[in-house]
């Protein structure tokens, strides 16, 4: 039987260190999801270890076949380039494939729920609640649109009122979005929902952002949910390994 190939899971990187713990704890949930996988975890840029040094390791010591997965809620600029460009540089020994971005799935909107009900909400709150749908921001339209269209379906799922914001690149930012849903009829709370996976300090600066709101969701984390769609956008990348195919050397 074929080895199957080694998850890599790239993240951004940050220099605040509660990012990379909680992307190593997400990444280790997931690996538990499927055991004898081999999975590995790099970053882009001001963690360790980076994609070049993982790459260079796996196949020092064999590895043949990786499967890159972006730890990236939509297709913006990391997804489409850098990615792509690290992933280039990699020994010609290796067959890379890149995944897909995690976003959108049914199971990112849990992920928000969970967290916006472990911070006090609950299912009974949703037709009064209005909820800011705060992610990092990105100059990409199709991000921008993805980020909108995420909001939409979390309405749909029966929150009186959402709306999508962005600490950076983009506008609205996550206080005037606060300040709109205060105004809408029939929304007699709001809360702010962090769209992202671990802290650092565009979070933080959502967090300042919502000094307004009634409530603060923790970012997404290390949920069973995300672990489960890791697992998921992995085995959807190796039923097609014709549509994420990246050439090395």
């Amino acid at each position: 039987m074929r080895t199957p190939p080694a998850l890599l899971v790239i993240a951004h990187g940050s220099r605040d260190p509660r990012h990379a713990a909680t992307v190593q704890a997400l990444v280790r949930r997931a690996g538990a999801l499927r055991p004898g996988l081999r999975v590995e975890t790099a970053f882009l840029d001001f963690n360790l270890p980076s994609v070049a040094g993982v790459l260079d390791r796996l196949a020092a010591e064999g590895v043949r076949d990786v499967m890159a997965l972006p730890l990236l809620l939509t297709r913006a600029f990391h997804a489409k380039a850098d990615i792509p460009a690290v992933l280039r540089q990699a020994p010609a020994s290796l067959r890379i494939r890149q995944a897909e971005v995690l976003g959108p799935s049914p199971l990112l909107l849990a992920t928000v729920e969970r967290r916006l009900y472990e911070a006090g909400l609950g299912p009974g709150d949703k037709s009064a609640t209005g909820v800011v749908l705060a992610s990092a921001g990105s100059t990409d339209p199709e991000a921008i649109a993805a980020i909108a269209e995420t909001a939409r379906e979390l309405r749909r799922t029966g929150w009186c009122s959402v709306r999508p914001a962005f600490a950076s690149a983009s506008l609205p930012r996550t206080e005037e979005a606060v300040r709109a849903l205060r105004a809408e009829p029939g929304v007699r709370r709001v809360a702010v929902a962090p769209y992202v996976i671990a802290p650092g300090r565009l979070p933080d600066r959502i967090a300042a952002g919502a000094a307004d709101a009634d409530v603060l969701a923790g970012v997404l984390g290390p949920s069973p949910e995300l672990a489960r769609l890791l697992v998921e956008r992995y085995a959807e990348a190796v039923r097609a390994p014709e549509r994420v195919a990246v050439a090395a050397g």
